[in-house]
């Protein structure tokens, strides 16, 4: 894990491996991180399959490289999927027989619509590379302190 003090928000950021186990990675370090930081047991259990899903979309239709990141914003806990891809990713109704097709379909509903698409967003852990940041939100309901990093040049 990274952590990454020129940006308040920014709780940890952490590279992401290149290829499909990428999704199991980014499972463990969200769980990790969101239950040390006493996030409720609900909660943490949403944001790991919400994260499955968007990292799975990374690897499929996105650009390496990938890159998780957990912030603080205001009252919610923002998880991004960064990936060096351009095209937004798009919501579609997928047939009873399909395979793929549901996942966003399922952020949008878990996070009840607290989720998006940004471009041109820096990796954090990753000097001068810029892409697309997929993220979702969940209220920051957790038993101890998230850090505040200051914003201030050290």
């Amino acid at each position: 894990m990274t952590l990454v003090r020129e940006r308040a928000a920014i709780i940890a950021a952490w590279p992401l491996r290149e290829d499909a186990r990428a999704a199991a990675q980014a499972r463990q370090l969200i769980r990790g991180a969101l239950t040390a930081l006493g996030v409720q047991a609900d909660l943490v259990d949403d944001a790991v399959l919400m994260v499955s899903e968007l990292v799975g979309n990374a690897v499929l239709y996105g650009d390496a490289p990938f890159e998780l990141v957990l912030r603080s914003e205001q009252d919610e806990l923002h998880v991004e999927v960064l990936d060096n891809g351009t095209i937004n990713p798009v919501m579609r109704v997928a047939g009873p027989e399909e395979e793929h097709g549901r996942g966003l379909a399922i952020v949008r509903e878990v996070s009840k619509a607290r989720c998006g698409c940004r471009h041109g967003v820096p990796f954090p852990t990753r000097e001068d590379v810029y892409g697309k940041s997929v993220w979702f939100a969940i209220p920051m309901r957790c038993q101890v302190p998230v850090p505040c990093l200051s914003g201030d040049p050290l």
